[in-house]
């Protein structure tokens, strides 16, 4: 068994919600399987050139609907697992060095990685299970990109990791991936856009000097809400600006076939800049 991660980012600076991250499970034994469905899928649709959140507009919703279909019927069934995660900008961290501000995007990178899927809870079967990360091509220096590469592949040495037979073969295994060679990648990054896009209200952006919302944003809020629909089928009344409940069970950090983290430092302080939604404009549930 291997778990093959495809892992993406988005927004660092938003104005409500900062450091967007997100990241898709796929189990060897479903690989093959989800990949031919979103490739005949792509090509059925007749979709040119790269998915990205990006690039919606009104005249590929109605394809980037039906391939988010798709998706989700592949979630739903568990043969991939969805996590995002992001941070609230009403609170920051106090007390960090200066070698953990300027490193902030990957410590978080890190964060994710490590918690996110519940890859603690993951391995019941005794038998070992590797695992092979794909990230997003990253975005600093080559030093500091492999720095990081370098505590993934450390993980395998802590004890969560040991406990769950989890291991990393080789660094090697460790990948930059370009996301057009990755149909998962690129599906992750249509979820990842479009919680970013609602969270930080860009459903409401007006051209300069219009009164009406531009066919692309409103083209892409239809596509959130289709996505949002599909989410609210696993789990009612979902609230997409919270961490995902537990049901009692903290298993269920790996059981969950979809879930959101806000993450929120263990040492923080109220950001006196910040600006609620609900000043600027009265309060509402991201729905």
């Amino acid at each position: 068994m291997q778990y093959i991660i495809y892992c993406d980012e988005s927004v660092k600076n938003g104005e409500y919600y900062s450091n967007f991250y997100g990241g898709a499970l796929v189990r060897s034994i479903h690989l093959q399987e989800v990949k031919t469905v979103l490739e005949n899928k792509i090509s059925e649709l007749n979709i040119n050139g790269e998915v990205k959140w990006q690039k919606v507009t009104a005249n590929y919703l109605e394809k980037y609907k039906s391939l988010v279909d798709a998706v989700f019927d592949l979630i739903k069934q568990d043969k991939i697992k969805i996590r995002i995660m992001f941070t609230h900008n009403a609170f920051i961290p106090v007390g960090l060095t200066k070698e953990q501000r300027d490193n902030e995007y990957f410590l978080l990178y890190y964060q994710f990685f490590k918690h996110a899927f519940g890859l603690k809870y993951s391995n019941t079967t005794g038998e070992p299970i590797s695992i092979y990360p794909f990230f997003d091509q990253l975005p600093d220096t080559k030093e500091k990109n492999q720095k990081f590469k370098d505590y993934i592949f450390n993980l395998q040495y802590q004890d969560f990791f040991k406990d769950a037979n989890l291991f990393i073969h080789s660094k090697d295994d460790i990948a930059e991936a370009v996301s057009h060679h990755h149909i998962i990648l690129q599906c992750l990054d249509l979820i990842l856009g479009s919680m970013e896009f609602r969270l930080n209200e860009k459903h409401k952006a007006k051209p300069e000097g219009q009164r009406n919302r531009g066919k692309r944003t409103i083209a892409k809020e239809k596509l959130y809400k289709h996505i949002n629909a599909h989410i609210r089928e696993i789990y009612p009344n979902f609230n997409i600006g919270e961490s995902t409940g537990k049901q009692d069970d903290i298993e269920n950090l790996w059981k969950h076939p979809y879930r959101h983290w806000k993450f929120a430092p263990g040492n923080k302080t109220e950001n006196k800049q910040y600006i609620s939604k609900h000043k600027k404009t009265g309060p509402a549930i991201p729905t």
